[in-house]
């Protein structure tokens, strides 16, 4: 007796059918900013910056709060309680033959906690009130010569012809110039007049004119590369497709050529940043940046020329500032450009 079996294979509904979820893919900003997470010495550079941004914007807070004074007054006459004694902040003089006075030194407390400059004025507070001035010049002029150099380039190099050439050249002539020349000459020509542009007039005492000046000067180093990479993405397949199609050029200049620029400005930033702060410093120290009675590293340093032999912090406290903030800010460059660069993974670590 032969017994039959058979196997049925059961119908299932199309509906019934669970779909395994698709992975989402990771698109290039997200791979840039998980390969930036990476990247300590980035990571660390960044976090040091913030904490001096956030110290410079408390500069008001420590000043009435902690320090208790006012440091764009004189405090030639004022009195500070050290040990239970109260002390003169400017002392008599104990070089030579022993004439004239010289400021205090650090005391490591609340009050004039760096010591005092030629005026009796506080050098920490002084140090967080000129960071603040300093890091919001080199900021500003950064986002202005990134506004200038990024039309200028992309205008270049997009239409060619009569139009790269006349950009090309005035680039050129600005080139030429050396930029502490350059910004030297436009400081001590428009320092002592007022600069007109249209309907806004800007003093010679405004933070707004170094702003300028500085924006202006730093151009050319941000078009020229922004030019060179519009003329290689102007003959790339998408778009010339884009062009073969009539898509206007407004929108391939927004579609196609912004984003594709949009990186290198962005590892611009942090490298011209660093640019602009020790550039308005020298100005501010050459005394053709930042005017009395405001303050920022450059000046502070200057007011402490006199003193470098007897009451060295008042320099060296800004200058260590310039150096910390500038070395934090390459290497917040250097960490954006390997996060950003997809060949900068073929570089040997």
């Amino acid at each position: 007796m032969t017994v039959e079996t058979s196997t049925s294979i059961p119908l299932v509904d199309a509906h019934e059918i669970a779909l395994e979820p698709v992975a989402r893919q990771e698109g290039p900003w997200s791979r840039a900013w998980a390969k930036f997470r990476r990247d300590r010495t980035a990571v660390g550079a960044g976090v040091l910056l913030i904490v001096i941004v956030v110290a410079s914007l408390l500069a008001p807070l420590y000043a009435s709060q902690i320090a208790h004074t006012d440091p764009f007054r004189s405090g030639l006459s004022a009195r500070i309680l050290i040990n239970g004694k109260r002390v003169p902040v400017m002392q008599p003089s104990t070089q030579g033959l022993g004439l004239g006075v010289t400021p205090i030194g650090p005391t490591w407390g609340a009050r004039y906690l760096l010591g005092a400059d030629t005026q009796g004025r506080d050098v920490a507070a002084r140090l967080l009130y000129g960071g603040r001035n300093t890091l919001l010049i080199a900021g500003a002029a950064t986002f202005l010569c990134f506004v200038f150099a990024a039309i200028l380039g992309i205008v270049a190099g997009f239409f060619g012809g009569i139009v790269d050439l006349v950009i090309s050249r005035v680039l050129d002539i600005l080139w030429a110039f050396p930029v502490f020349l350059l910004a030297i000459s436009l400081s001590i020509v428009l320092i002592s007049q007022a600069l007109v542009i249209g309907p806004f007039t800007i003093g010679a005492g405004s933070l707004a004119l170094p702003i300028v000046i500085i924006g202006l000067v730093y151009v050319p180093y941000v078009a020229r590369p922004v030019r060179g990479q519009v003329l290689t993405l102007k003959n790339s397949e998408f778009v010339l497709a884009a062009i073969g199609l009539g898509i206007p050029r407004w929108r391939i200049l927004l579609k196609d050529i912004l984003p594709n620029v949009s990186t290198t400005l962005i590892v611009f930033i942090p490298l011209m940043m660093a640019l602009n702060i020790m550039t308005e410093s020298a100005l501010s120290f050459l005394s053709v940046g930042v005017q009395p009675p405001d303050a920022s590293w450059g000046t502070i340093i200057l007011d402490g020329e006199s003193l470098l032999y007897t009451r060295p912090a008042v320099s060296l406290a800004p200058g260590l500032a310039i150096v910390i903030t500038v070395l934090a800010l390459n290497l917040l460059g250097d960490g954006v450009r390997d996060a950003l660069d997809p060949r900068s993974k073929l570089r040997p670590r």
